[in-house]
């Protein structure tokens, strides 16, 4: 969601917090705005309501300084406008503020606390600022001041804070609790973030915090004291993606170069994961751990959800292990009785997604072993969970994800092969994963070099539709619900993925003349059932789109895949929907990679 950004010790901060702000546009904001002073007294506070390019605009020449803070705000507490972009500045003119999450007992402590403040905002946040300049004037240091006011917040609050104090211009002060956020390390400077991406043309060396920390950043130094103050040391990580990899290069969309690079990310798994004997170089321990499990839990939310749907066939087909697919946001609330060995896997592509974490931190209190499939390393779901495998995707921008739920599954499918193989069963020995991923690669690069045919599909059934329908019984059925929500996300079409079996139990009752239904036919088993279901709404006026496995391709069917192993067909069917989508909202005059209130890491429940 929001986005923060911060350095002290750098002539040029101005352009380096902007360019910061561009690189987090991905996750999703309606606001910006920058605080910037040259420790000579002079500073300047810039807000904009909009794009960054508007933030821009606004910021003349003579915005000068070397040490600032930055902020794109997604609107909770009070409408997206200037008044409530970030940063947010104390009464008294003292203290800068930008925050990431949500403050749960933000009201009682305006009641409690500054009834004598007059607010310039609707937000959480400026009841952060203001206590913490309160709290000074009563003569406590600017730390001590932060210190408390964090002590105030209830536990059931998420934030990143980043301070800035005018009486101490090269000093940034933080803090966190259950929001991401950064320290990068230079040389004779530090910065602050909340996605390494937003800093990697500055430095590929971050240190993680944890929750609870309060770090005092100065150009040639970083603090971090726990919660009872003492100090606490942490070398930093290296992140080895190269800036240039967050680039579009020559695509008019992130969104359009990521579903391209499916192909390649493919091939990097087998790359990382596939030794030259063909085992998988997956430890052993994990493996183990795995198979002593009596059911696997998938816990995930979004498009991962639906990566961990697909996954529940694949771990089942090649292990024997009864598996369970839950949204997280419903699981942290609502759990499920357990089995008496339970295993968990976290499918999350930003490893930040804050109902995800909420149920990792109960398998944590509960003692269960569990497992995060990830493309961040180092992040909170990674360091927190019992073990990590990753999806090395690099980076993926675009809000509507592709390449990581492609990889998802392949990893899982990988996964479940090396379970297999160590329990001997002949279901996992006679599936060949490296040599069928490669397959997929192959055919995925077939199905991308067939954008202008896909095109004009979205254009003649897509571009002017008020809703659509996918529909697919079995594996197909995942698929279809993945499909339905990239279609939604990007174009903002109504569209629904169902069971075909279960359209005459009241959905048949939306067919109406000319409604798109895309029929995904990829299961031998199923194949006919669905073509009869196609048949039925065909008869009540609908568009049918077929996508269908070659092997059981009729004439007249508008997208063939080519035949891979059962289990790794969403891998291909869902190529042709992602690129039905980008063309659909590309028609439609939309930002693809920017869907309207939606964000990329979902970080507040």
């Amino acid at each position: 969601m929001c986005g923060i950004v911060g350095v002290t010790g750098k002539q040029n901060a101005v352009e380096i917090l902007l360019k910061g702000l561009e690189r987090l546009e991905y996750r999703g904001y309606d606001s910006a705005g920058i605080y910037v002073n040259d420790q000579d007294g002079k500073e300047y506070l810039v807000k904009e309501k909009g794009r960054i390019s508007e933030l821009r605009k606004e910021v003349s020449g003579d915005v000068h300084g070397s040490t600032g803070i930055g902020h794109t705000r997604w609107a909770t507490h009070g409408a997206p406008s200037k008044a409530n972009a970030h940063p947010h500045v104390s009464a008294d003119g003292r203290y800068y503020l930008v925050h990431n999450g949500v403050i749960g007992n933000f009201a009682q402590l305006k009641e409690e606390y500054l009834q004598d403040v007059t607010f310039k905002s609707d937000t959480d946040t400026e009841v952060v600022v203001q206590l913490i300049a309160k709290f000074a004037q009563q003569g406590l240091d600017t730390k001590a001041a932060f210190k408390k006011v964090l002590s105030l917040i209830d536990e059931s609050s998420s934030y990143s804070f980043l301070l800035v104090d005018h009486n101490e211009p090269d000093t940034l002060y933080v803090a966190k609790n259950k929001s991401p956020l950064l320290i990068g390390v230079g040389q004779g400077f530090n910065v602050v973030c909340s996605d390494a991406l937003a800093m990697l043309d500055q430095t590929h060396d971050f240190i993680e915090l944890v929750d609870g920390e309060i770090v005092v950043v100065k150009p040639n130094s970083v603090t971090i004291e726990d919660p009872q103050g003492k100090v606490m040391e942490r070398k930093p990580f290296h992140v080895s993606t190269d800036a240039s990899e967050a680039d579009k290069g020559a695509y008019p969309y992130y969104m359009l170069k990521e579903i391209d690079e499916q192909p390649g990310v493919m091939r990097s798994l087998i790359k990382h994961y596939v030794a030259e004997d063909g085992s998988i170089k997956i430890a052993p321990e994990l493996l183990t751990k795995l198979n002593n499990a009596d059911r696997l839990y998938i816990v995930a939310a979004g498009t991962s959800y639906h990566a961990g749907l697909v996954g529940r066939e694949i771990f089942e087909g090649l292990t024997k292990i009864p598996t369970e697919v839950h949204v997280a946001s419903e699981f942290a609330y609502n759990p499920p009785l357990l089995s008496q060995k339970p295993f968990f896997i976290f499918l999350t592509q930003s490893g930040e997604t804050a109902d995800s974490r909420q149920v990792l931190s109960l398998v944590n209190q509960w003692g269960y072993q569990s497992l995060t499939i990830t493309n961040v390393e180092n992040s909170t779901l990674s360091r927190e969970a019992t073990h990590t495998l990753l999806l090395y995707a690099g980076p993926e921008i675009a809000v509507a994800s592709t390449k990581a739920y492609t990889g998802q599954i392949a990893l899982e499918a990988l996964l479940a092969k090396a379970m297999g193989a160590q329990k001997g069963l002949t279901t996992a020995a006679n599936f060949e994963v490296a040599q069928e991923l490669t397959k997929v690669a192959n055919g995925m690069q077939e199905l991308v070099d067939e954008k202008a045919q896909i095109e004009k599909i979205a254009t003649a059934a897509l571009a002017t539709t008020r809703n659509a329908f996918y529909i697919g019984r079995a594996i197909d059925y995942d698929i279809a619900q993945e499909a339905a929500l990239k279609l939604k996300e990007v174009s903002y079409v109504q569209t629904e993925g169902f069971a075909s079996g279960e359209l005459k139990h009241g959905t048949i009752a939306l067919i109406e003349k000319d409604t798109p239904v895309v029929a995904i036919i990829t299961d031998a088993k199923t194949a006919k059932h669905t073509r009869s279901n196609a048949q039925e709404v065909l008869a009540r006026g609908a568009n049918v789109i077929y996508i269908v496995s070659r092997a059981l391709a009729e004439e007249g069917d508008q997208i063939v895949l080519p035949d891979v192993h059962p289990l790794l067909t969403p891998l291909l069917a869902i190529v042709p929907c992602q690129l039905l989508a980008y063309y659909t909202s590309l028609q439609r005059g939309y930002d693809v990679d920017k869907p309207r209130n939606l964000a990329k890491s979902v970080t507040v429940e």
